[in-house]
């Protein structure tokens, strides 16, 4: 296995009951990210109830895939909690993150990658500029943003868009709440990080059924919202200059 210190990135992948779409998605991840390591991808497991983890278990072995983790929590925990898992037992100093339905493309993910490196930005965040959802998914998203823009005094074009490179440091400084996931460009920003959006490829859903629908967001999405909005002037900013 990779050493730690010798680790480039680290790509987290929350999972939930995607069991038609792993071994897929662990191929497109492997094949892509190959010449841009050394990498490891954290495969973290929300309590799924299909056979998404032995199906991942039986791709690694398969494949010899020792760049591939498989977390799995206790119990479904949601897919705030997933990211924060993996960002927790990543290795890497830079954290990449994708959704696991293979709707982003992660042929995105070196560019975006090279700027964090590059110190352009502490946060790259994806902007899907051709999404391809019904428009009944695309209307509530746009209608989502710019409330919580308005909300949280911040400035995101498609905050639920999955794929996103950031210093693991933020990720590990960030509130951690349900739905948080959603607000890490925000969170960045207010904890002193510079976020860069970029436009990204998406793909439609080719198996498996979406988790997220109006029904079961606007309302989390509003009590996030307003929780943001206090947040912002009380987010502790303090960093540590040196120690004698």
């Amino acid at each position: 296995m990779t050493a730690p210190a010798s680790l480039r990135f680290s790509l987290v992948v929350p999972i939930y009951n995607e069991e038609e779409n792993v071994a897929a998605l662990l191929a497109e991840v492997g094949e892509v990210l190959a010449a841009h390591g050394p990498f490891e991808v954290l495969a973290v497991d929300d309590g799924s109830t299909d056979a998404s983890v032995a199906r991942m278990r039986a791709w690694k072995e398969a494949h010899g895939a020792g760049w591939l983790r498989i977390v799995r929590l206790a119990r479904n925990s949601g897919q705030s909690a997933a990211v924060m898992a993996g960002a927790e037992h990543a290795r890497a100093p830079v954290v990449a993150t994708i959704d696991g339905d293979m709707q982003n493309d992660p042929r995105d993910l070196p560019a975006m990658l090279a700027m964090v490196e590059a110190g352009e930005a502490d946060a790259v965040v994806g902007v899907r500029r051709r999404r391809q959802d019904s428009f009944r998914r695309r209307l509530s998203s746009r209608i989502g943003n710019a409330v919580r823009n308005w909300l949280t005094g911040d400035r995101v074009t498609d905050a639920a868009c999955g794929i996103k490179v950031i210093r693991r440091q933020f990720f590990l400084r960030v509130p951690r709440f349900t739905g948080m996931h959603r607000f890490m460009a925000t969170l960045v920003r207010y904890l002193g990080g510079r976020v860069v959006e970029v436009d990204v490829h998406h793909r439609p859903r080719a198996a498996g059924t979406a988790k997220y629908g109006i029904g079961n967001r606007i309302w989390r999405g509003l009590r996030d919202c307003f929780a943001m909005r206090w947040l912002r002037t009380r987010v502790l900013l303090h960093q540590v200059e040196e120690e004698f």
